[in-house]
């Protein structure tokens, strides 16, 4: 059965892939995607697929509900798919009030966007799915011995960027509860892969080294975080719109843990080999003299840990697996290697988008800056 989906956030990290991985897999579906192209949003992720006839990309805000209303209505949209959010903690310590606002005030305006039109109005009443992406952050912070989190972990957020979403998963929870609302939740870890905005850890580490810049280290570097290839998370998204139980929450983890100071030793480990072994890099990239001379962790420089900074993130995905036949397909080795050879493959996005330079471009400009996607 065909399905026509809106995706909020499409045109960032995470929706990106999502959006390439459905018009690969369901190429007569429908995919709507409404994205407010913020630092992290660029519409060049998505000039692979923008010429396709069941594709349609609108520049709004989330919570512009009567926006969101007019997509359900116009394009009879039955799945919604919402990754659109503030995401970095970082910034969300700087300024907390974009969390705010996009993260919980924006997921409200799509709930009740979705209920006026598929539930009051009675456009597919009884086919329609409203799928929360969330995050691991929402339950804080394990301590080294303590079991990954589980779906029945209690919420204990510690930034306001956890706190924004963890607020969001309770809305979105509470429109099932008492409206009828078909909805699920998936909470993963952190993900990593092509289209990664240049400011999280493992891109702005190929980066950096590319361009012969610090690598910088909170604290003693000794966090653990449980590491998903973005690949893997979007096909169990796709499992749990199609096999997943209405109202349920789904864990997509990993099973990966490594401590930040550990993955830059091996990102540098990685690209001190590929530039061994490739004398194009050597040429193509003369500032990066450490990598040059197979000496990239020479780059690391540790600085003050963030405020309130977690200590440990792992997740249980033994239901996601049980229940809806979720599997991780990439290893951690396999996934940096995709990674580095995609940021090698497209320095073209990742300098724009470091530099802010796409934020000028043109929508031709747009067109012409298409990306390879083959590091997927």
């Amino acid at each position: 059965m065909m399905i026509n989906l809106l995706v909020t956030g499409g045109a960032g990290f995470i929706g990106t892939n999502f959006v390439h991985y459905w018009m690969e897999a369901y190429p007569n579906d429908k995919v709507v995607v409404l994205d407010t192209l913020t630092y992290a949003g660029n519409r060049a992720n998505i000039a692979l697929v923008a010429d396709k006839p069941n594709f349609y990309f609108y520049h709004g805000n989330i919570c512009e509900t009567g926006l969101v209303e007019r997509l359900l209505q116009e394009h009879k949209i039955d799945t919604l798919v919402h990754f659109a959010a503030e995401s970095h903690v970082d910034r969300s310590i700087a300024g907390p009030d974009t969390f705010i606002e996009t993260n919980i005030v924006g997921t409200y305006s799509l709930l009740k966007a979705a209920k006026k039109i598929w539930l009051d109005d009675g456009l597919n009443q009884n086919r329609h799915r409203f799928h929360h992406v969330s995050t691991d952050e929402v339950f804080g912070t394990l301590g080294p011995n303590d079991p990954p989190f589980s779906e029945g972990s209690s919420y204990a957020p510690n930034s306001p960027y956890s706190a924004s979403k963890a607020a969001s998963d309770h809305l979105v929870r509470a429109y099932h509860q008492t409206y009828g609302l078909n909805v699920t939740i998936s909470n993963c870890s952190n993900n990593y892969g092509p289209y990664h905005f240049p400011e999280k850890l493992i891109p702005l580490v190929i980066t950096n080294i590319l361009q012969n810049r610090p690598l910088p280290i909170y604290g003693d570097g000794q966090q653990i975080r449980d590491w998903l290839y973005v690949a893997d998370h979007v096909h169990a998204i796709d499992l749990v719109i199609k096999k997943g139980q209405i109202g349920e929450c789904y864990n997509i983890g990993g099973n990966n843990q490594w401590s930040n100071l550990d993955v830059v030793k091996f990102i540098c480990q990685r690209m001190n080999e590929k530039f061994a072994s490739d004398a194009h890099l050597v040429e193509k990239y003369p500032q990066a003299k450490k990598v040059r001379l197979g000496q990239a962790q020479d780059l690391i420089a540790y600085v003050s840990d963030r405020a309130g900074h977690d200590r440990r993130y792992a997740i249980d995905s033994i239901k996601a697996m049980c229940q809806i036949g979720f599997k991780q397909k990439v290893t951690f080795e396999a996934g940096i290697q995709k990674t580095i050879n995609w940021y090698l493959s497209n320095d073209t996005w990742w300098k724009s988008v470091k530099d802010g330079s796409y934020q000028e471009w043109t929508p031709a400009q747009f067109e012409a800056k298409q990306v390879n996607n083959g590091g997927r």
